[in-house]
């Protein structure tokens, strides 16, 4: 008589993570077990230790996978958004992050923790896209700041907003709140549109070169070390209240 072949290790780990991702989602952290989450996988308790250790261990496995497909989803929008309204996405992608986040309470609240999250491929690759988007909203001409004080605020807010939801009643909840967070966000970060007005002359000179900055890496007529000081340069007139013009003062 032949003897059952036993699954591969990574097949047991999936199975195992999608189970307790399974009950972390439908029942919260509470509910993910050790002998839950081995009934419902289908496996022998000291299996799960083995894998992952402990129950941190294990929900640790499971905020990654889960963030990791839903990062696969975010960069499959970023790519087919390329030809689209590059603010536009950017709002697309923060409704996105906030239904993620309301939908999955539990395993927002873990990933939120800077412990686990700091160390996070897929909070990593969470990041790239946002940078990605806001990288187009550079190259548009639209963004007033910074890219790496931009990816800070909105990345801040969009985590505090679903904190913030999170922690009122489920029936009491008024998504509107995240629409105002992000909207306070983009009168930061952004340049007036087209309809908006054209803005002040200092907010025009930023613009321009956190514009140039964003293209700079990719400017192949200039060397590496020539890219480095054009960086350098552009960083200092965004940087300066005034963009870097004598004689100009800040708008308060």
């Amino acid at each position: 008589m032949t003897e059952p072949i036993a699954p591969p290790a990574a097949d047991v780990r999936l199975r195992v993570v999608e189970a307790a991702a399974a009950l972390l989602h439908d029942d919260g952290a509470a509910a993910v077990t050790t002998r839950a989450v081995a009934q419902r996988a289908g496996v022998q308790a000291p299996t799960i230790y083995r894998l992952f250790g402990d129950k941190d261990g294990l929900l640790d496995a499971v905020a990654e996978h889960t963030m990791a497909s839903f990062t696969v989803t975010k960069a499959a929008a970023v790519q087919t958004s390329a030809d689209d309204d590059p603010v536009t996405d950017l709002r697309t992608g923060w409704d996105a992050t906030i239904g993620f986040g309301l939908a999955n309470p539990d395993l927002f609240v873990i990933m939120s923790d800077p412990r686990r999250g700091r160390g996070s491929p897929a909070v990593a690759v969470g990041l790239e896209l946002l940078a990605a988007r806001l990288r187009r909203v550079a190259a548009a001409g639209r963004l007033a700041v910074p890219e790496h004080e931009a990816i800070r605020l909105v990345h801040a807010a969009g985590t505090g907003a679903v904190l913030a939801l999170l922690d009122e009643p489920e029936d009491e909840r008024d998504t509107h709140l995240a629409d105002v967070v992000l909207e306070t966000v983009l009168a930061r970060i952004l340049t007036p549109g087209p309809s908006d007005g054209a803005g002040d002359d200092s907010s025009a000179l930023r613009a321009a070169a956190v514009t140039l900055a964003a293209a700079a890496p990719d400017l192949d007529v200039l060397s590496p070390g020539e890219r480095a000081v054009l960086g350098e340069w552009l960083g200092r007139i965004v940087d300066h209240p005034s963009g870097g013009a004598a004689g100009r003062t800040p708008t308060p």
